[in-house]
């Protein structure tokens, strides 16, 4: 399984003939890279005596951010969002690298029973069956965003609604699985892959699945953009499964 396949051979990489200075890596990312990120970022500072310090974001929260001139180094975030900031020249056109897929997946509170989702109609009884299921805020994710249609797409918006709870990964979603607040929950799988309390049962079924594609850019006003170009590049080297 491939929850979050971001590019980077940590044995095999290296920089060479660089004479960027150490520097600090100021990076704004969603959630979804996070585990990933938490592997990949020690080699790279092990290797180039670069400090990454990343501040993770819900998309919404970071687009926010960027429009109001924050200032960061660079940004992972899904293609379509990365492009329409380069477009508004926040971001510089080059480099915007995809690093990798992310897509959805169910998970329920560890040591419970795993319900079944290998197809649509299971997937479609399972949530119809569940007490209470956690998402994403549909105004601040891709992924919240598009389970809300879902449940429209499937005709089961109405008995959804009752039992559904918005709460983002990032602010509390996976403890309100872990701590049997809510049944099942519903995120994109590399965000919760490695969390405490909660088991993940799988992706959703293909035909409703969302696979987003991760990008990096770095912003236009980054006087001393090589450091976060450097990142890029390592992070684009290889790749990580999970």
């Amino acid at each position: 399984m491939r929850a979050f396949c971001i590019v980077a051979a940590l044995c095999a990489l290296h920089i060479s003939g660089s004479t960027i200075l150490a520097a600090d890596i100021h990076v704004m990312s969603g959630g979804a890279p996070k585990e990933v990120l938490g592997v990949l970022t020690p080699e790279f500072e092990k290797q180039t005596g670069h400090k990454v310090y990343f501040t993770y974001i819900v998309i919404s929260a970071m687009q926010q951010k960027l429009a109001a001139g924050e200032k960061t180094d660079m940004v992972l975030m899904p293609v379509p969002a990365l492009a329409a900031q380069a477009k508004a020249g926040v971001m510089r056109q080059e480099p915007q690298t995809r690093l990798g897929t992310v897509s959805v997946g169910l998970v329920v509170k560890e040591g419970t029973a795993k319900p079944d989702i290998a197809t649509l109609d299971r997937f479609k009884k399972t949530m119809l069956d569940a007490k209470s299921v956690v998402h994403a805020n549909p105004a601040a994710t891709p992924s919240g965003a598009h389970l809300a249609k879902t449940w429209e797409t499937l005709g089961i918006a109405d008995a959804m609604k009752p039992k559904v709870k918005f709460s983002n990964a990032l602010d509390g979603g996976v403890a309100a699985i872990s701590n049997g607040e809510a049944e099942v929950g519903l995120y994109p799988l590399s965000e919760v892959i490695a969390e405490k309390g909660v088991t993940v049962v799988g992706l959703i079924p293909q035909e409703i699945q969302l696979n987003t594609i991760y990008a990096a850019g770095v912003l236009a006003a980054n006087a001393s953009p090589e450091p976060a170009i450097a990142f890029i590049k390592f992070a684009a080297a290889g790749t990580i499964p999970m």
